[in-house]
């Protein structure tokens, strides 16, 4: 079934640009909803977050569609890490990850809008992200660039900081911010085809 309408609930550059490369077309439509959580674990949080983002968006939805919702979330020895306070934060954040293997997850829901009635499906990604050593003189001429402030974890692996990375194990997409692959394949488990 191939759905008419599709809209991204996130006002995401990077999520945006991976649906566009995918081939799904969509309408973006980020809602301002409040960000509860109630667990403690990374994969029900990031579930939560997601559907939270679905959620707002919803009511302003008259049609039939499909909602997709994403959050992403940072994860270095059991402690999340997100978006940086302020320039020392940020610091602070990156020489942890330096050296060391941390955990992206991005949590996804699609809440399908059919006649009046929602179906609703989550799903959580995680994939492994190793950096090589960084000194404390990148580190800084990194955050002086500005660009770790909007980012879970204070660094965007398709940014200036992605060239310190030593290896991944998992899904890149993901630690960019959708796990694609999975969201396109999860929905045809569901008999819904995204992209053409």
């Amino acid at each position: 079934m191939n759905m008419k309408k599709i809209i991204l609930a996130s006002a995401s550059p990077r999520r945006k640009e991976l649906l566009e490369k995918a081939g799904v077309i969509f309408q973006v439509l980020p809602g301002n909803g409040e960000e509860q959580i109630t667990s403690s674990d990374p994969e029900d949080i990031v579930k939560e977050l997601s559907l939270g983002k679905a959620q707002a968006v919803e009511p302003l939805v008259t049609e039939d569609a499909l909602i997709i919702g994403a959050d992403t979330i940072v994860v270095f020895r059991g402690r999340i890490l997100g978006k940086p306070a302020d320039a020392e934060d940020a610091v602070q954040t990156l020489t942890m990850l330096q050296g060391n293997t941390h955990q992206v997850y991005t949590g996804v829901t699609v809440i399908q809008k059919e006649e009046g009635r929602c179906r609703t499906y989550s799903f959580a990604e995680c994939t492994d992200v190793t950096f090589y050593p960084v000194s404390h003189e990148e580190i800084l001429k990194y955050v002086a660039g500005g660009e770790p402030f909007d980012k879970a974890g204070s660094y965007g692996i398709q940014g200036g900081f992605g060239k310190y990375v030593k290896g991944i194990r998992g899904d890149y997409s993901n630690v960019v911010g959708l796990p694609v692959a999975r969201l396109l394949y999860e929905m045809k488990q569901q008999g819904i085809q995204l992209a053409d």
